[in-house]
């Protein structure tokens, strides 16, 4: 994309005409350029230690920045990033310019003896701990032909040795799916390779993308900026690191499981002491502690900024005072640590360093606990809260405490979200019209269409952004097809866009004011494939056909069903009643309207792969007692979910 550079009389001109056709990304507004002026200001970005962190043990990168898959399809683009040079532009955030600037130093790094980092070729890192005959990798990355290709990296410099042990850290896929790029699951299976992770790792590790898996999806295109071009009008990062690749993800189950703090593991002459944070970024997560090397791994506890206690994506909440013991644990656990690295970003050195910063970080979360918490308990609602707080300037001048991915706004109302709930208290809230409707009220109160854009224009020209989208957002919702207030809300949502310290927030409102202009688009994403659902639990399976259940169909209907497994002699009751469809692990019905026995990958072909279940019957991998037409009663009454709904437009 090659913006048109235009002056700001013909900006806003072009943002209250009613165009015909698509708009390109404008200019950064005066008021945008003077706003990143001021940051930078504020900045001291004369300071280089960061900058020579990420760049110490440079190592080699590979000598083409394209990776791709089998079919030639490119899963990795690092020349993309090519453009973050120099000073920031106007139309970003001069913080986040330099988070991304770092986060641009890609390749294999020797971090400590035996102890290298493949970084930057995926939004997070695979660290590899050198054994005594062989590898042991920490977060194998997303996609396996990313990490096929960075470990063939690190045997052109390394040597090649076979790798004897990969650890997930955390239940989070960037961080597990890339494992079949540098292990063969037979080698598992027969005791060649050991898999580690932390308590409750399987469950979590499926379930988070399960019940409400494509609203998540949908929601992280917009995270993740994937339909963002990239340039100083576009995407640049992520701050937690670049960009999601594009390849396959898999798993492979684990063979051990860590339950406790403190529990320890020698592999291939490494002794490895584990600390459990289930519950805090993941639902399963654990660090660990190299006593010989003096070197910890914070997984994703303690990056290079402010982390997200709610994620835009959507996931349930974290729990911001749990994260803040867990890292105040750390520092009274390995109080000699010498060296830090973490799944993202890059390492510490020196151990009154890792201290601070240990400490900043705890201090971080705690803050933003507690001050969501004192404001709350003083009745402020979570949008108050969020429009109140600050962070103490001792926070504020460390650079590893911004918010290049979660925000100090969304992660105060996260807090107060986990503990009162999405209610804030006033009745007004308690029972409001649905977005549309309530839409059209306040176009028609504010004087209709043109009186909205009238008074909308007027803010834009003034550089008041957020009143402009708030607004603005009314008329869109009210009357998607009006062009003139879509431009308007697509320039005003980019401004917002240009002027995030979060490359999450950059990419939420660039993407929103993409489609405004364009319409959805469709997007390559990363999917789990057969190995996540391969990993499904039953329960997972049945609990998913139940929120599929079009309830308003199967109104008035009673159904019982007996499932039974031949392969795995488990059986389960389906009993669908008042519209909703329950299932009872080892519960058999006395008069089940029908009776169907099959295999696990009988179901799975059925449910998932469309295959009629007469063919499976015909194929003898299944068979069917009773009224067929109880079995259509639950399973022809499936939703289809749209992986593109709307977002922006009603």
């Amino acid at each position: 994309m090659n913006p048109k550079r235009i002056c700001m009389a013909a900006l806003l001109a072009a943002s209250f005409a009613a165009a015909a056709g698509p708009q390109e990304a404008k200019e950064a507004s005066r008021f945008t350029a003077a706003t990143n002026r001021a940051i930078a200001a504020k900045l001291n970005l004369g300071d280089r230690q960061d900058y020579d962190d990420a760049r110490r043990g440079f190592v080699a990168a590979l000598p083409d920045a394209l990776i791709r898959d089998d079919k030639g399809n490119v899963v990795w683009d690092g020349k993309r990033f090519d453009f973050i040079r120099g000073d920031a532009p106007a139309s970003v955030n001069p913080n986040l310019w330099r988070q991304e600037q770092i986060n641009n130093t890609a390749g294999l790094f020797k971090v400590a003896e035996r102890i290298y980092q493949v970084r930057n070729y995926d939004i997070s890192n695979m660290t590899l701990i050198e054994g005594a005959t062989g590898w042991i990798v920490i977060d194998p990355l997303l996609t396996a032909e990313v990490a096929k290709a960075t470990m063939a990296l690190a045997e052109t410099h390394l040597g090649k040795k076979l790798v004897l042990a990969v650890i997930y850290t955390h239940s989070h896929i960037d961080h597990f799916g890339g494992v079949r790029g540098i292990v063969d699951e037979a080698d598992v299976k027969a005791g060649r390779i050991r898999v580690i992770a932390p308590d409750g790792f399987m469950e979590h590790a499926v379930a988070e993308n399960v019940l409400a898996g494509n609203a998540m999806t949908r929601r992280a295109s917009y995270q993740f900026g994937t339909s963002l071009p990239w340039n100083d009008k576009g995407a640049v990062g992520v701050g937690l690191g670049k960009a999601v690749s594009l390849g396959t993800a898999g798993l492979i189950a684990p063979t051990e499981i860590i339950t406790k703090t403190g529990q320890e593991l020698t592999i291939d002459g490494v002794r490895i002491v584990f600390q459990m944070a289930n519950g805090t970024e993941a639902p399963a997560e654990f660090m660990l502690y190299l006593p010989e090397m003096k070197a910890l791994c914070l997984s994703e506890l303690a990056t290079h900024t402010m982390h997200n206690i709610y994620t835009l994506r959507g996931a349930k909440m974290r729990d911001a005072l749990a994260w803040s013991k867990y890292v105040n644990e750390t520092l009274d656990a390995f109080p000699g640590a010498e060296i830090a690295f973490a799944s993202h970003n890059w390492p510490i050195w020196d151990n009154a360093r890792i201290r601070k910063y240990l400490a900043n970080q705890r201090d971080l979360y705690r803050f933003i606990h507690d001050e969501a918490l004192r404001l709350a308990n003083h009745g402020y609602t979570a949008e108050e809260i969020a429009n109140m707080v600050s962070l103490p300037k001792s926070l504020e001048n460390d650079f590893a405490t911004h918010g290049y991915y979660g925000t100090l706004s969304h992660n105060v109302r996260a807090v107060y979200n986990f503990y009162l709930g999405f209610y804030d208290g006033n009745p007004a809230s308690l029972h409001r019209h649905p977005p549309e409707e309530t839409a059209k009220r306040y176009v028609a109160a504010m004087g209709g269409a043109k009186a909205l854009l009238a008074t909308a224009r007027k803010a834009f020209a003034a550089g008041d952004y957020r009143w402009v989208v708030e607004i603005v957002n009314h008329l869109v919702f009210a009357d998607p097809k009006n062009a003139a207030a879509r431009v308007l809300q697509a320039d005003a949502l980019e401004q917002l866009g240009y002027q995030s310290e979060s490359g999450v927030w950059r990419n939420e409102f660039l993407s929103g004011a993409q489609e405004l202009r364009k319409g959805v688009q469709k997007s390559r994403t990363t999917t789990s494939g057969t190995d996540m659902v391969r990993a499904m639990t039953l329960d997972m399976i049945f609990d998913f056909v139940a929120v599929r259940l079009d309830h308003a169909k199967v109104d008035g209907l009673s159904v019982g069903i007996n499932i039974l497994f031949t392969d795995s002699n488990e059986n389960y009751a389906l009993e669908l009643s008042n519209s909703v469809l329950n299932n009872t692990r080892g519960r058999l019905l006395d008069n089940p309207n029908a009776t169907l026995a099959l295999t696990r990958p009988g179901l799975y072909q059925m449910l998932l792969q469309k295959m009629p279940l007469a063919d499976l019957i015909r194929a003898g991998t299944a068979k069917l007692e009773g009224d067929p037409k109880a079995l259509a009663a639950v399973f022809a009454h499936l939703d289809t979910f749209d992986p593109q709904f709307n977002i922006v437009t009603p």
